[in-house]
């Protein structure tokens, strides 16, 4: 007595999902090979399992070979096929030299900003490198005069900060000192000459 047919739905249970999974991979393995043997069939047969793992069988010599037989047949000829990676592989080329160009461009300009290799420039190039020059000379000493500013800043409430320590350390020697409160007028003169 044969077996019943199987309802068809997904197994819930992991562990009988993962083993039925095997044996019937193994099955169509073996019925892929039967199949290449008996009938000298050019046979593919690509599987993927729900973790990822790749389970493969080819009848002749290299999958490669026959999957690109296969979009011959369905999609028409290689040509038509590659060309959306000839013309990627042309777009990628020419944004290489783009950039390839456009690289040496600006090295060409680093070089001529530091005073090398200015025998090719006419008189034009020059006075629009000495003008860039110009520029950015003017840039940089007005972040210097900013910055020298800043810090002749920072120098002054500095030395306002010492002062005002000075001030309070003198008023205390003077009270420490003195055996009778002094007047405040000594005081006041006393801070006033330093």
């Amino acid at each position: 007595m044969g077996r019943g047919r199987v309802e068809l739905k997904r197994i819930e249970n992991k562990i009988n999902r993962q083993v039925t999974f095997a044996k019937r991979r193994n099955g169509l393995l073996k019925k892929a090979y039967e199949l290449s043997v008996l009938c000298d069939a050019e046979v593919a047969l690509i599987i993927f399992s729900n973790r990822g793992k790749l389970y493969e069988f080819c009848s002749s010599s290299s999958m490669l070979k026959t999957l690109e037989r296969y979009q011959k047949c369905s999609y028409g000829t290689a040509v038509e096929v590659n060309r959306p990676a000839k013309e990627l592989e042309q777009s990628s080329y020419r944004e290489y030299l783009r950039l390839k160009a456009r690289f040496e461009s600006l090295q060409q300009t680093q070089r001529n900003l530091l005073g090398e290799d200015l025998g090719p420039l006419n008189t034009d190039d020059l006075e629009k490198l000495e003008r860039q020059l110009e520029s950015s000379l003017k840039q940089v000493r007005s972040t210097k005069t900013q910055c020298m500013l800043d810090q002749l800043s920072d120098l002054q409430n500095k030395e306002q900060l010492l002062l005002e320590s000075n001030r309070a350390l003198t008023i205390k020697t003077l009270l420490l000192n003195c055996p009778a409160l002094p007047d405040i007028n000594t005081i006041v003169d006393h801070t006033n000459m330093l």
